[in-house]
Formats: C-alpha cells, structure tokens, sequence
C-alpha cells in the first residue's frame, strides 16, 4: 500500500527532496516515525519507505545535521585586494563630508569635516547657484506641500503627473524640439538612449567621439553594436571614419559640447554637417552648457545658432538647474520610441514631485533676463580666475568655457595640493584615474557668479602656498603681489569693474 502523502507527489520530486521531506513532515506519520526509531527493523514500517531506497536512508540525516566544510572563494580577501590597489596607486576615491549652504551671505561655502569648518567650495557643477535660488525653493516646497516627497513608483504604474508632462514641454521648447523624455538621471538617459538606439536600428554603426563621458561609453556597450572612435572634436578623423561606411546603413554620431574635465568646445556644426552628409543621426550631450550659454540657457547649440543640426540632445536637471535627473529631446516618433523600448526608462521610478516643480522653475529663471545676468556674471569672475592664475604663473590647462583645470601631474601629488588647499580654506577634489587618463591628473575648477574677487584672490594664494608645500615647481611671475621682473604691483581693477556691472547680491 503506498503512501497516502508522499503517492500524491511526482516520483522525481521525491527522488529530489525525500530527504528534506523526510525531516520537515517524518514525525507526523506514525508509520515513519517508526522506522526512524527502530532504523529499518519494525516489520511494520511504511510501505512506501519499502520501496524507495533514497527514504529509507533519512533517518541518518535527521539524525545528523552536519554540514561538510566547503572550499570557497575568498570573496572578502578579494574585495580587499581590489581596495588595497586603489589605494596604493592613489586611484582610492575619499568622499569628503562637506555638506553645502545655501543662505545668503554664506553661499558658496560649505562645513566640512566633523568640526564643520567653513570652507569656500570650488567644484560643485551647481553652476549658477540654481539650487539655492529662492524662486527654485519655493517651488519644490509648495509642491512637496501640494503632491508629497515621492513620486511613488514608475510612471506606467504610479501614473503620469500634470507636472512632468510641463516640464517635458518645456524642455523641448528650450531645445526647440518636437518632444523631450525625462530620467532619473543624465547617465541613465545616455545610457538607456543610447543602448536603446543602436540595438533597435538595423546593423547600427556608432561613432563616438574618445573624449565621450562614461555614460555615452556604457550606453554604446550595451547596445553591442559596432563602433568606430574618432580623436576628441577631430571633425577630420571622423569624416576619414564615416567615408568608409557602408551607405544606407543606419549610423549614429555620439559627442559632447562642452568637455567635463577640459572645458573643450567642440567644432559643433562642422561635426553635425560631416555627420548628416553620411546619413547619420547626432546624439549631442550638452550636459555642462545647459543654463550656461545661448540665450534662453539652452546650450552650445542655441549660441551657435545650430540646434536644428542636433538630432537627439541629452542633458542634465542636476547641474546648472540645481536639481537632479536628465533628459532627451528629439523628434516625437524617435522620443515615443526611447519611452516604449528603453528599459532604463520604463523600470526607474519617476523623479518626485519636488524635483519637477524645482527644475521647471530653475529652466524658466535661467531662461529669463535675470537668468542671463548670471550667466554673464558667472563668466566675468570665470575670466578673473583665468587671468589671475596666468599672472600668478600657476598652470591651466587652455579652456574656452567656464571649467578650469589646473594640471598636477601624479595621483599622489594632485591629492597632497588638494589636501592643502582644504587646509586653508578651499575645497575642490582632486580629479585622477578613471575619470582622466593616468598622467593627466588635475584639480578642476568652477568658479561661480556667488564667488568673489577676493575669494579668487585667497585661492590663488593658498594655490601658491600649497605648491610651494608639496615642493611642485611652476613659473612663478609675481613676488609678495608684485611682478617679479619689474616690481610693479599687480591691479586687477578692470575685472573688478566688469564684475561691479552686474547688480546682483554675492556672498
């Protein structure tokens, strides 16, 4: 007679897991409770133990619970090795404790540290102080009051706000496009655009620029679709590239405006012209120029008077607007396309309602009058630091925008200044390997409209000094403020009296 619990499961399931059977549900059976006391000896035990061998043997591991000792990997030595590496090469990223302030009269300084030292920041991308703009408050405040902090799910579950769709329309009429499609942040835009994109089009070619952000580059591996890369804004070795493409198969030109680590500017039409006579669609990060050029603060693009060139434009709610997310703009077809086919996008919660309210009020403000009084502003004290590192014989990097690199060749070198600079009052991070090839470290600045002469003029000195410090030589020009060669002393009052034109309030 078999038994009427174990008959009723499939013979392989048993075969499988008799033994956790055997152990969870033995006791409840009077019958096989049995014959794990007396081990296979009662005439009476069950039948179905009878006749199934691998049953018969459970008493032994309900008897046993014994676990045989396993050779595994070494999972926590290995994750220590990997740091121990980063850190002997100085690659070992620390996250300072620096937490921003937004009041007037304190902005752009920071408290750092456990002891909250006031120090001047000097790297933050909120470029124009969007994020502390009481226009900007007010509306993320009244709509966490309105509609809560969360968006509460992705948008094909949670639902589609009245709030996104605004923001989504106004960024395609900054960028004069059809439409636009936000994301929860500039990375996974590029990313899931770009994965997207080249994986749909049939035997896509991607061509993409070698000075591309991780983002563009992640986004094209994903796609697995053949890729060709040019030298950084080298219109030339992209046409060489594209000259030897086949016609009529689909192609996509990848670059960026404004480069995040030398403040390069791309040949922007040349490079969409070479681009369209290919047959090949643009997709331009315009990530570090939004809010910052063009008249309404749309970007490279807008200032040049090229936006129609521009096929697909990425760009950030996180930097120059204050906020956080990305976002593309294109054609509605290609934007409906991303919106239904991207993962990236259709399994990521949508950004809260705060987020939305502050980001439309920041796009609006910088698109006004007194958003291009900050503009101008944030570009004249650009050009005061640029002039007073050359004065001081200090080194930059050649940079047409409002990023300024200062190169200090070695990951242990470009960290001892950085450390310095904290020291006397100054923060901005050493910038080494992933971000830039090893060999190009740098400090990377991004002087602001809040920042002031003097606080220019006190970063130049502690520069100074901090080179000075780590014993790092440099061609300096001027001795106690004057200029070495003819003791004239150094007077900036023409900056400072381009900076006096803009009537605004600074820290």
């Amino acid at each position: 007679m078999p038994c009427p619990f174990l008959g009723s499961f499939n013979q392989a399931f048993v075969r499988n897991y008799g033994s956790s059977l055997m152990k969870q549900y033995g006791n409840y059976c009077p019958m096989i409770s049995r014959a794990f006391r007396t081990l296979g000896q009662d005439e009476t035990k069950c039948p179905f133990i009878q006749q199934n061998s691998i049953i018969s043997e459970a008493p032994k591991e309900m008897s046993e619970d014994i676990v045989e000792p396993v050779n595994s990997f070494k999972y926590e030595k290995f994750f220590n090795d990997q740091i121990s590496a980063k850190k002997k090469d100085y690659s070992y990223r620390i996250f300072r404790k620096v937490s921003r302030l937004a009041a007037d009269g304190v902005y752009p300084q920071a408290l750092e540290g456990q002891e909250n030292r006031r120090v001047t920041v000097w790297c933050a991308n909120d470029y124009l102080g969007a994020s502390r703009h009481p226009v900007v408050q007010d509306a993320a405040i009244a709509a966490i009051k309105s509609y809560g902090t969360g968006a509460g799910g992705t948008r094909n579950i949670a639902g589609n706000s009245q709030m996104t769709e605004k923001l989504e329309g106004e960024i395609a009429k900054l960028h004069n496009k059809p439409a636009a499609l936000i994301f929860s942040s500039c990375f996974v835009a590029n990313d899931a655009t770009l994965s997207t994109l080249a994986k749909i089009l049939p035997d896509c070619i991607v061509y993409s620029d070698a000075g591309n952000h991780a983002s563009m580059i992640q986004g094209i591996r994903n796609s697995r679709a053949p890729k060709h890369i040019f030298r950084h804004n080298d219109p030339n070795h992209l046409r060489e590239l594209l000259s030897k493409s086949p016609a009529g198969v689909p192609k996509l030109v990848v670059f960026e405006t404004v480069h995040s680590m030398s403040g390069a500017i791309c040949p922007l039409e040349e490079m969409c012209n070479i681009a369209h006579q290919y047959g090949a669609l643009t997709f331009v990060d315009e990530v570090h120029a939004v809010g910052l050029y063009g008249k309404s603060g749309a970007g490279i693009g807008e200032e040049r008077g090229v936006q129609h060139l521009i096929d697909i434009v990425s760009g950030t709610l996180g930097k120059a607007y204050g906020n956080v997310g990305g976002y593309i703009a294109g054609s509605t077809l290609l934007i409906d396309t991303i919106r239904s086919l991207a993962p990236g996008f259709i399994f990521t919660t949508a950004l809260p309602p705060p987020v939305l309210a502050g980001s439309l009020a920041a796009i609006r403000l910088l698109a006004s009058e007194e958003g291009r009084n900050l503009r101008s502003k944030h570009q004249a004290i650009v050009r005061y630091f640029k002039l007073s590192l050359l004065v001081a014989g200090l080194p930059q990097l050649p940079s047409v925008s409002h990023i300024v690199p200062v190169p200090i060749k070695g990951a242990d070198k470009v960290a001892l200044v950085a450390e310095s600079l904290m020291k006397r009052g100054h923060y901005v991070q050493a910038i080494n390997y992933p971000t830039v090839a090893r060999g190009d470290e740098r400090l990377r600045f991004a002087p602001g409209p809040y920042h002031t002469p003097e606080m220019v003029d006190s970063l130049v000195t502690a520069l100074i000094e901090s080179f000075h410090e780590n014993n790092i030589n440099f061609d300096q020009f001027m001795v106690n403020g004057a200029c070495r060669e003819c003791s004239m002393e150094y007077k900036a009052d023409i900056m400072q009296d381009e900076l006096l034109k803009f009537p605004m309030q600074v820290a």
